[in-house]
């Protein structure tokens, strides 16, 4: 009996993985994450509930996803990961159509519980999660060509959802959109997430079982045991430091529309926030794609939410009374808005053992959530202050997350672990 090995003309089934995890980041942004605030507006139109009650559903709806996405390595352990992106599937889908025909606030906050749970399984810890394995050394790439789903799915389905709502009502917009989804993912996962590396004969980034060494690890830092997560300063670091670039975007990213309408009108500032997520795409492509793999990672974060702190402060300075100035500023502070999310989890990669990097991911993409919850109120209440107090707000908090991945670089390179070591 002879062994059978793989073939060399097998293609790497790894580009395959990623172009499946674009589409269903199109499909959990755009539904999971760019949904609420449409979500919202509906339900107060439809009820005539106030803001304030509808408002704490969203807030549910990402708090109780930060709760499931730290679980997130459990349940792929118990039922695999394309069990579970299906049921998140179904169950963000049976949520939102919750939304659309809720008709007591108890049962808004139930479909906000099914949401929340849902779309975490399609957002960003789970991204990484089916990327990973296929990918060591470009992985960078991989996962900036897979979270673009995200910006995608923002772009795609911010207008899709108005238009849908407009020409069939939210009921069944949800339910199209909903049914679509659930069909899109089920298939994903049946042709493409249930394969893996091991189960193709393959190595991570294309190398082939009997043809040659696979990829060397870029972290050779010991794996860590239990709760000492907690205790290790890299991990406190960069959870700390996404949590506070995340918050200073997301509660930017809530007000800057509003803000823009009195200097460009609501078409052109329509436009000018698709403008900033084209730039979140070229600024996470770029990134992606160019950075080196020795980069020391803390620092090219650092640098992108420097780029977004220019802009930031462009906003801040011009007064609303230039308006070149202040295109530039949002597209300045959108290149740097993919990065927040891809960033952290490669630089998990390079800081973590292997064994760890599947806890340090969920965890901080989990503080993340949480925190970021509640960056749209707390930024209302500065800007109940003046628009200005709300740009002020954002640079604080962006150079406190400049400094948090900073402190982490210092430790690593004191105790002689540099990620840059393969």
């Amino acid at each position: 009996m002879t062994s059978h090995q793989p073939s060399r003309t097998i293609p790497f089934f790894g580009w395959h993985v990623v172009a499946a995890t674009f589409v269903l980041a199109v499909f959990g942004w755009g539904v999971g994450f760019y949904g609420p605030p449409i979500y919202l507006q509906m339900v107060v139109q439809r009820t005539g509930w106030s803001v304030a009650l509808v408002s704490s559903a969203v807030t549910l709806h990402f708090l109780v996803g930060a709760v499931v996405v730290a679980n997130l390595p459990r349940l792929y352990r118990l039922a695999g990961v394309p069990a579970i992106t299906v049921t998140g599937a179904v169950l963000l889908a049976i949520g939102v159509v919750g939304w659309s025909v809720a008709d007591r606030p108890w049962q808004l906050f139930a479909a906000a519980l099914l949401s929340g749970t849902g779309w975490v399984a399609m957002g960003a810890a789970a991204v990484n999660a089916i990327v990973a394995p296929w990918f060591v050394r470009a992985r960078p790439a991989a996962l900036s060509m897979a979270y673009n789903g995200a910006s995608v799915g923002g772009v795609i389905f911010s207008p899709l959802w108005v238009m849908l709502i407009a020409s069939s009502g939210f009921a069944q917009a949800a339910v199209i959109v909903g049914i679509s989804m659930v069909i899109t993912v089920a298939v994903l996962s049946v042709v493409v997430f249930s394969k893996s590396p091991d189960g193709l004969g393959q190595f991570p980034d294309g190398a082939w079982l009997g043809y040659g060494v696979p990829p060397t690890t870029p972290s050779l830092a010991a794996p860590t045991v239990g709760v000492s997560l907690w205790r290790d300063r890299r991990f406190l670091t960069l959870a700390a430091g996404m949590a506070a670039g995340l918050f200073a975007q997301i509660g930017l990213l809530a007000h800057l529309f509003s803000i823009m309408v009195p200097v460009f009108g609501s078409q052109a500032a329509g436009l000018l926030m698709g403008g900033a997520t084209v730039a979140a795409i070229v600024g996470r492509t770029g990134i992606g794609w160019l950075m080196p793999v020795s980069a020391d990672r803390r620092l090219i974060a650092s640098a992108s939410y420097g780029v977004q702190i220019i802009g930031t402060l462009m906003l801040l300075t011009t007064g609303g009374e230039n308006a070149a100035a202040m295109v530039l500023g949002v597209l300045l502070f959108g290149l740097g808005i993919g990065n927040a999310t891809s960033l952290p989890p490669l630089i998990a990669q390079v800081e973590f053992n292997k064994a760890d990097v599947s806890r340090v991911v969920p965890l901080i993409v989990a503080l993340s959530q949480a925190t970021y919850a509640l960056a749209p109120a707390l930024f209302g209440i500065a800007r109940t202050v003046s628009n200005p107090a709300v740009f002020i707000l954002a640079v604080a908090i962006q150079f406190l997350a400049v400094i948090l991945f900073l402190a982490g670089r210092h430790k690593i390179i004191a105790s002689g672990q540099s990620h840059r070591s393969f």
